[in-house]
């Protein structure tokens, strides 16, 4: 059914694909295509009392492996497709979206997030979980293997 309330949001908003992956993570824009490409890494620098602060995400994270103090760490906080670490994954998200989201608008984004298929609900509930806190007003998952098949103009809706 069509929401005027939704279409008015979606006018003064902008749409979101995120491929939040191990080695990389995509942003798709909708009407401009790809605008982020950037390495699923993020710089932590951990203080004495085992807090940890995020320093740099990204292309700025990977830039600094090797050439910082004991004390910043790099992490990649998706393991084999899922959230390994949520609390970073969580910043790694905010970053990205904040990157692309149109700061002058008031509304949030919709966000569509490719997840492998083998996933368990727990850790869609944590990916979803992590958009949404990261500022994300609504949040849809689509499984990898259907979101190729979509992007190669297959006829999903055929048995």
């Amino acid at each position: 059914m069509f929401n005027l309330f939704d279409a008015i949001l979606g006018i003064f908003s902008n749409d979101l694909a995120i491929d939040l992956g191990t080695a990389n993570t995509l942003v798709y824009l909708k009407g401009k295509g790809i605008v982020v490409s950037e390495p699923s890494v993020v710089a932590v620098q951990k203080d004495s009392m085992g807090q940890r602060k995020v320093l740099a995400v990204g292309m700025e994270a990977k830039k600094m492996l090797g050439r910082t103090p004991g004390s910043i760490v790099a992490i990649r906080p998706m393991k084999d497709g899922v959230i390994a670490d949520f609390d970073i994954t969580e910043e790694m998200l905010r970053y990205f979206i904040q990157k692309v989201h149109n700061r002058k608008t008031l509304v949030r984004p919709r966000i569509v997030i490719c997840v492998p298929s083998g996933i368990t609900q727990v850790e869609k509930r944590a990916v979803k979980e992590s958009a949404e806190s990261a500022g994300a007003r609504e949040v849809y998952l689509i499984e990898e293997p259907m979101a190729a098949a979509i992007g190669a103009g297959l006829p999903i809706t055929e048995a």
